[in-house]
């Protein structure tokens, strides 16, 4: 388990996306622990710009050889910018879970909701003991 990458910078859901503020903006992807959950990735299917949406909130999905699952916003907003990218090269998910973003948000209650996730050493405790 400790062979998973953490992005220390990066706040993380117990559904295992992460978000990173960027210049006042929250960059969404899925963790290191998400995309080995879900083996190879062969579709990214991503939300429309300019939608709001809810923390929990079921905004893009992610497709694998396994199954395909929810990627959920971790905190509320509007979608400003998603990642085109990962609909002709899904394997950067798997490649590299921290720069392959899913979506943008500008935030609504960034401070409230931000101090409900988890941060890197929290989330490295968390995917240790939700592990098999």
């Amino acid at each position: 388990m400790s062979d998973y990458k953490i992005d220390e910078n990066a706040k993380y859901a117990k559904t295992h996306e992460w978000v990173r503020l960027e210049d006042g903006v929250a960059v969404v992807g899925v963790s290191d622990v998400a995309q080995d959950l879900l083996s190879d990735v062969v579709y990214v299917d991503l939300p429309e710009e300019g939608r709001e949406v809810q923390a929990g909130e079921a905004v893009a999905v992610v497709e694998s050889v396994k199954a395909a699952e929810d990627v959920l916003a971790p905190i509320s907003g509007t979608i400003v910018a998603v990642n085109t990218e990962l609909a002709d090269n899904p394997e950067f998910v798997n490649e590299k879970p921290y720069e392959a973003w899913f979506f943008k948000l500008q935030p609504k209650d960034l401070d409230a909701e931000l101090a409900e996730l988890m941060d890197a050493v929290a989330y490295k405790k968390f995917a240790a003991e939700s592990a098999h």
